[in-house]
């Protein structure tokens, strides 16, 4: 049996929260102390990287550590059928968890910042180039999240994907936000990582694009799944299987 359902959901929402608090909180301390916004993304870039790859290790065995609705749809679609794999019972919770921890987490870094609270954000990020760019962001990540379950290396699940988005904010035109969820609630902050909410829909339609496209690389790189009983990357654990980090 895999952890309750509703701890497997605050795994979730406290993940997804404390992401989104790391992004729009070192973008603000990264605002207050730079002027150079190559100094600026590079914080900011660096803060994430290190927070994500913790909140995997940490919360990872509980929920799976999507912290992401692209990334629940991803791990549903390609287990649907297996034993293990997530029901909609569990997309249908995971996600609004997501949502509503991501809008805690942009509210709680503007907090601890003395800013001004659910602040709709006036930057506009509102151009085909930026779509494309979300696109190849979220289908990389796609790709690296199943890839690894498919070669057997989803203990490097942390760090490679903490890796992979870091990089992304650099190689990508739109700084790879790559998560719906993150999304919405970066719309709610006028800080440096926030986007306009007029925005959002067209990333959140690219977004999930990508996630598509990246269904359909890893079919086409990886081929079926022959073990339809393993468990994938994006599973959460089994009672019987958790295990200290160390061990």
């Amino acid at each position: 049996m895999s952890p309750p359902l509703g701890r497997r959901v605050a795994a979730e929402a406290v993940g997804t929260a404390l992401l989104v608090a790391v992004v729009v909180g070192s973008g603000i301390q990264a605002t207050v102390l730079s002027d150079d916004v190559g100094v600026q993304l590079l914080a900011n870039s660096l803060a994430t990287v290190l927070g994500l790859g913790v909140l995997i290790t940490l919360l990872g065995p509980v929920s799976g550590g999507h912290f992401n609705p692209a990334v629940t749809l991803a791990v549903w679609f390609t287990g649907r059928r297996t034993p293990h794999g997530l029901s909609l019972r569990d997309v249908a919770v995971y996600v609004p968890a997501q949502i509503a921890g991501a809008l805690g987490g942009a509210v709680l870094a503007d907090a601890m910042f003395a800013r001004p609270l659910a602040s709709f954000s006036t930057r506009e990020r509102f151009a085909g180039h930026l779509w494309l760019g979300e696109v190849v962001a979220t289908a990389g990540l796609i790709l690296l999240v199943l890839g690894l379950g498919r070669i057997g290396r989803s203990a490097l699940a942390p760090a490679a994907v903490a890796a992979y988005i870091g990089a992304a904010y650099w190689f990508t035109s739109s700084t790879s936000f790559a998560n719906p969820a993150a999304t919405v609630g970066r719309a709610v902050t006028d800080s440096f990582a926030g986007i306009a909410p007029s925005s959002v829909a067209p990333f959140i339609a690219a977004q999930l694009l990508g996630a598509a496209v990246g269904l359909g690389v890893v079919a086409v790189v990886h081929g079926p799944d022959t073990a339809p009983a393993r468990r994938d990357i994006g599973a959460p654990r089994r009672e019987d299987d958790l295990e200290p980090a160390s061990s």
